[in-house]
């Protein structure tokens, strides 16, 4: 997968691609900071607290949550466990309440739409010349045999299925297919921070409607 030779460094595949280190590692590392936000939840104010949950949580969530595409449920769920126990120690909600209208009230997108939200915005930093050569060679625009509407539309050619193992969790297959499903006014965006609120604006949606 053409994305993890940016992050290669910093995060190591297990044998079937599941990462299942990092997984467990920012479980464990997310637990201990709210642990300690806790401590300290009484005497914040509600703004306060918010920055420390995005400071110590939310950017471990989003840490090259990119390459996240595919991963089994039960990881993706380990990760969406963590920002659920994050909002309730916010809200002061209690774990007998559902969660989900907390999160829309905060606005958050769970941790599933974050990680298309990346993936996402990379793809459009790909195809405007704003993305590394690594991530934009990994796409290619979709060149209908014959004249048709969808032509201009900024679709992007979905390949096969690369092998059985990687499949659909690569990055050149899962990217571009999220892509076309977009709305065409948000792919034909102007600015990258356009892209951001109109994408935000559609999971959002997705999620909570």
């Amino acid at each position: 997968m053409a994305l993890a030779c940016a992050t290669r460094a910093t995060i190591k595949h297990d044998s079937d691609l599941s990462l299942k280190p990092h997984i467990n590692k920012v479980t464990k590392t997310a637990y201990f900071q709210l642990r300690n936000i806790a401590k300290v939840r009484p005497f914040l104010t509600k703004p306060d607290a918010e920055k420390l949950v995005h400071a110590f949580i939310t950017s471990r969530l989003d840490y090259c949550n990119a390459l996240f595409t595919g991963l089994p449920k039960k990881s993706i769920e380990k990760l969406q466990l963590i920002q659920n126990s994050a909002a309730r120690l916010l809200t002061k909600t209690r774990k007998m309440e559902h969660i989900t209208p907390v999160l829309a009230e905060l606005h958050w997108l769970p941790v599933s739409y974050r990680i298309d939200f990346k993936v996402l915005l990379l793809v459009f930093k790909a195809v405007n010349g704003l993305a590394p050569c690594y991530i934009a060679d990994a796409l290619s625009s979709y060149t209908p045999a014959r004249a048709l509407r969808s032509a201009d539309a900024g679709l992007l050619r979905i390949p096969d299925a690369p092998s059985k193992r990687i499949g659909e969790s690569a990055f050149s297959y899962y990217a571009p297919r999220r892509w076309n499903a977009l709305p065409q006014h948000i792919r034909e965006a102007e600015s990258v921070d356009i892209f951001k609120r109109q994408l935000k604006t559609y999971l959002f949606n997705q999620a909570y409607t």
